[in-house]
């Protein structure tokens, strides 16, 4: 018994340390962490890697470059959503924010911020048919907003005077989208994120003027990193004196746009399929490799703790049902966002994205082994243990060779289910910004605003990997003669 004490003491500092030991890497000198915003138009424009290595990467990022290059700063983006990218930045996750940040009186209690370089105002955007003219005629409605920025908290101070109600989105995309299909009534963002997606087709229009005009500059976490800020001061003065910057700006902001303007987009299943099949591709590679690796791994602890559940020691099943219960009970959002913001918070380490989404996958997946392992030992028949061990042998080389040959029969779908389950549960890790299938097709819809036809082609793309575990899981259930 003492040996498999020492097994399971070890499988659970491999967990422990898993989290850690790939994130705890050498890191160069001066070498900063910027978290950016996903594709925000003309902000940041991400290319079909998920990266910023386009012709156009936004205008932010252009800016920033040049100022890296100017001042000798080494670098690393790392896209998330605005929120996430606050809560990395109090987490120490990220050392600064790149992500159309407006500095407001609220922020500046938290952050430090650069020189601005762009000011920005608010605007309400309605359908083009939509009887709203004015925001007397929001009482009662219902508008959208996007979580965590600017225009959220400007929406919110003109609740109480119009009557309204708020729903929030993680994305400016999303968002507009919601109020075209009809759900919300209207949205505030962004002038400049109104007009580009009017440029690409989308039947809003603004309502009013551009409200509360806020200077967008540079962010990091208070009372640090002000060698960083000393150098994109310095650079952008730079870039300014020598022309870039007005270069950069022309570029997104003026009247013949090489971004809104120059391509033509093939708005067909066909041509958004031709055009984003890179995307597609990339999003689809990185939910198969964290779903095999996370399935892996989730088997190996799932198939041990299953195994210590059924054993006659209380303090071993206590230790196996605790976990179950803990890893089922918490949501995967909120344990995607524990394992990448709140285990870094307290030990001060990075943890990589893709780390981050393999540990999120495994820890909740295998709960769910540990259960249906436990529950297909307890089907076997309680005789088959006894009768060996009358026979002498001992409990976990009966366990090895008489009970599990046969569980193994019951557990087999149940594991090609569980893969499915943790197929479709890697699209909460958008949330944090993993580049895998949900998070490609914000990105593509945040550059031609073909929310529908887009989503369509997700959900069909998960349709067809599904359809193929499917297949395997009922191939199996036939071999094994085993009912559904």
């Amino acid at each position: 018994m003492r040996k498999y004490l020492i097994k399971l003491s070890l499988a659970f500092i491999c967990l422990f340390t898993f989290t850690l030991l790939f994130s705890n890497q050498a890191k160069a000198a001066d070498h900063y962490t910027i978290g950016t915003g996903p594709t925000f138009m003309p902000y940041q424009i991400q290319d079909n890697k998920g990266e910023y290595t386009g012709k156009h990467p936004g205008l932010e990022i252009e800016i920033f470059k040049a100022i890296a290059k100017k001042e000798h700063i080494s670098y690393t983006f790392k896209p998330m959503e605005l929120t996430a990218n606050i809560t990395a930045l109090e987490g120490n996750q990220t050392d600064g924010i790149l992500a159309a940040l407006m500095i407001t009186p609220e922020r500046k209690e938290k952050m430090d911020f650069s020189n601005s370089y762009l000011s920005v105002g608010l605007t309400l955007a309605a359908p083009i048919n939509s009887k709203i003219k004015g925001w007397s005629d929001l009482k009662g409605k219902t508008i959208a907003v996007k979580a965590g920025s600017t225009s959220e908290a400007f929406a919110e101070s003109m609740q109480k005077k119009y009557g309204f109600k708020l729903r929030h989105f993680k994305d400016s995309n999303t968002e507009l989208n919601d109020v075209l299909v009809g759900n919300t009534v209207a949205a505030v963002d962004s002038t400049a994120t109104v007009e580009y997606a009017i440029k690409n087709k989308m039947k809003l229009h603004l309502v009013g003027k551009a409200y509360n005009k806020n200077p967008v500059a540079f962010g990091v976490k208070k009372g640090t990193h002000k060698k960083l800020l000393r150098q994109f001061n310095a650079g952008l003065k730079a870039i300014k004196a020598d022309g870039t910057y007005n270069k950069i700006i022309s570029t997104y902001l003026g009247k013949h746009s090489t971004v809104t303007g120059a391509t033509k987009v093939d708005r067909s299943f066909i041509g958004l399929l031709r055009q984003n099949a890179d995307s597609f591709i990339s999003g689809i590679t990185m939910t198969i490799e964290i779903t095999v690796l996370a399935i892996v791994f989730a088997t190996v602890i799932g198939v041990v703790l299953g195994i210590l559940g059924t054993v006659p020691n209380r303090a071993l099943k206590a230790i196996s049902s605790t976990y179950a219960f803990i890893f089922k009970s918490i949501p995967v959002m909120v344990l995607a966002f524990f394992v990448y913001i709140g285990i870094p918070d307290l030990t001060g380490e990075k943890i990589p994205l893709f780390i981050a989404g393999v540990v999120t996958i495994t820890l909740e997946n295998s709960a769910y082994t540990a259960s249906f392992v436990r529950g297909g030992i307890e089907a076997v028949p309680k005789g088959q243990m006894e009768a060996a061990r009358s026979c002498g042998i001992t409990y976990f080389d009966a366990m090895r060779q008489i009970v599990l040959p046969q569980a193994v029969r019951i557990m087999v779908p149940s594991f090609i289910n569980q893969f499915i389950i943790a197929l479709k549960g890697t699209s909460v890790l958008s949330a944090i910004g993993v580049a895998e299938l949900t998070q490609e097709g914000t990105i593509i819809i945040a550059k031609n605003m073909e929310g529908f036809k887009v989503w369509f082609l997700i959900a069909l793309m998960y349709l067809i990997l599904i359809a193929i575990l499917t297949y395997l899981s009922n191939t199996v259930k036939k071999h094994y003669k085993l009912a559904d």
